[in-house]
């Protein structure tokens, strides 16, 4: 499997801020975004990720086997935190959490309510998530807000084991999360500002 985009342009709010956007990324392998923040970084990642369309180009996989994960924990906070990974991992036809807890220690909060938990635990069991979702590309937008330097190095492991697994993930980060990427700098594919015509606002989706 192989991740392939080709001249892709993107706009936040009806206005271009990324074009000519080209990368291939095969299985095992990371990229990471890198560039000043308002660059795009969150908008191309939404538009691989298909949660918006893009202007122009062309993104080669289907989005059904990607993960996106971004400043959202997207947990359901009167669940436990195995009844949290329970319904993602049945949502993707799965039944294993027990990986999942494991990677991100939750092990012993398996039975506290998710909206009891501190930020940093929100998120663990956030990014845990994506172990139970069977995708093949982790798409990733500042995933380490909220955790500190041990929940760091816990998620830079899940990472590398998803990768030694074949699986692929592109990282919007100035973090060092220990694994060996690729980095894109956005610098060079910065749009020139216009207006286009059918205004998009991501705001709504």
């Amino acid at each position: 499997m192989e991740l392939v985009v080709e001249d892709l342009a993107v706009a936040r709010g009806g206005v271009p801020v990324l074009e000519g956007v080209s990368l291939r990324l095969t299985g095992g392998h990371a990229l990471v975004l890198r560039g000043p923040n308002g660059i795009g970084k969150t908008t191309l990642l939404r538009t691989l990720a298909g949660l918006q369309p893009p202007l122009s180009g062309r993104v080669s996989l289907d989005r059904e086997e990607m993960a996106y994960a971004a400043h959202a924990d997207g947990i359901k906070a009167m669940l436990s935190v195995e009844e949290n990974l329970r319904f993602w991992a049945e949502l993707h036809g799965l039944r294993d959490i027990a990986r999942a807890l494991e990677a991100f220690r939750l092990g012993d909060l398996a039975g506290r309510l998710a909206g009891s938990l501190s930020a940093g635990q929100k998120r663990r069991l956030g990014l845990a998530r994506l172990i139970v979702t069977g995708r093949r590309v982790w798409v990733l937008d500042e995933p380490t807000v909220s955790l500190d330097r041990e929940a760091v190095g816990w998620f830079g492991a899940a990472v590398r084991g998803h990768l030694a697994g074949g699986g692929m993930a592109v990282i919007a980060t100035h973090i060092d999360l220990g694994i060996e990427a690729e980095v894109l700098e956005l610098a060079p594919f910065r749009a020139v500002r216009r207006a286009v015509a059918d205004d998009f606002d991501e705001a709504f989706l």
